[in-house]
């Protein structure tokens, strides 16, 4: 389906079912609101699965792999050989993200959105638009044609886990220079200068933050994205993986499956999504603050709380692999009867 129809399946989430989970939260025994962020989020689960009893049994981390032309201007310590290298390792299943997964009993997928390596590598997904975008500071990263392309593929996959019966999806990253593209979508969503939300990535030197910086001024000097306009942003100062993760955002919200956001990727790419379609944010789940400077500003932007504060920077999808036993847990007390009625005792009453 287009996006206009994407976005016109998506409905607000119900109310209804967000009494319930609050009432039900209230009627256990515990002092109320003691789990916090966490009660917050099983209640937006119950809301947008518009049930008072959710599960989150069957799960999977999407990790979004692509490659950015930007990394031309030095805005990298690596090239694109790191990217099929980590993604070749995702698809074997040897990975950081792999491991947390198994803990977690998680299900990865890596998909080539975008990587400038010809042949996917095995065991990766491919969905390929392009091989890698091109340089922002040159002219736009893709067409508009190709940026909704990839924003329809990843409502597509979301399609497909819900067809599988998933209940909840992940998501991770991969791609070398995409800290500079969310850094310059960002800086358009946000009326930001690149100088207040420019990170480091993976280790730049003080120098390298500087041509960073200086490659996203350049970039939307030249394209002047419309910040009304997220997909016109996308198409020339994105990235095939902000992209197809803005699909998955969307689908996300159309299939009711809860969405678990990683780093700054992940959320540049939802509150693109958001702009597309405010209520797409009742499917969006925040894990943790990343150490990148955007990172607050974009979780704000998009009125989430997150549950995790470490100082995380790994990415695919590390940080909403370490949320989700945080939801299990919560899960286990929403779920678990354990009531002041059961108790025998007088529950607690809200006070002002």
């Amino acid at each position: 389906m287009d996006i206009k129809d994407l976005i016109s399946k998506i409905e607000p989430s119900d109310p209804y079912a967000q009494e319930a989970a609050l009432a039900h939260w209230d009627s256990l025994a515990k002092p109320l609101g003691s789990l916090g962020v966490l009660e917050s989020d099983i209640t937006k689960i119950c809301s947008l699965k518009r049930t008072d009893s959710p599960r989150l049994d069957k799960r999977t981390l999407f990790v979004v792999c692509a490659d950015n032309g930007v990394i031309a201007r030095g805005v990298s310590q690596s090239d694109e050989s790191v990217t099929e290298a980590v993604a070749s390792a995702l698809g074997e299943g040897t990975s950081t993200i792999n491991y947390m997964a198994k803990a977690a009993c998680c299900a990865v997928i890596p998909v080539d959105a975008g990587m400038k390596a010809e042949a996917t590598p095995k065991g990766v997904l491919p969905m390929k638009i392009r091989c890698g975008t091109s340089d922002m500071t040159a002219g736009p990263a893709m067409t508009r044609a190709e940026c909704e392309q990839a924003i329809q593929k990843g409502a597509e996959l979301v399609c497909g886990e819900q067809s599988k019966g998933t209940d909840i999806i992940l998501l991770g990253e991969m791609g070398i220079g995409n800290t500079t593209t969310s850094s310059a979508v960002a800086s358009v969503l946000l009326g930001k200068s690149p100088g207040e939300l420019a990170g480091r990535g993976a280790g730049l030197s003080d120098e390298g933050l500087q041509r960073k910086i200086f490659a996203i001024e350049t970039a939307l000097g030249i394209n002047r994205p419309d910040r009304n306009d997220p997909i016109d942003i996308l198409s020339k100062v994105g990235g095939f993986d902000l992209a197809m993760l803005t699909g998955i955002c969307l689908g996300a919200a159309v299939y009711r499956i809860p969405v678990i956001l990683d780093g700054v990727i992940t959320n540049t790419a939802a509150l693109c999504a958001v702009r597309l379609c405010p209520d797409s944010c009742s499917a969006l789940i925040a894990s943790h603050v990343s150490s990148e400077p955007a990172a607050e500003l974009l979780l704000s932007a998009l009125g989430l709380a997150p549950c995790i504060q470490a100082g995380l920077h790994l990415g695919e999808g590390s940080g909403a692999m370490l949320a989700l036993p945080l939801l299990d847990q919560a899960l286990a007390v929403y779920s678990s009867g354990h009531t002041f009625s059961h108790l025998g005792i007088d529950a607690y009453v809200h006070q002002n």
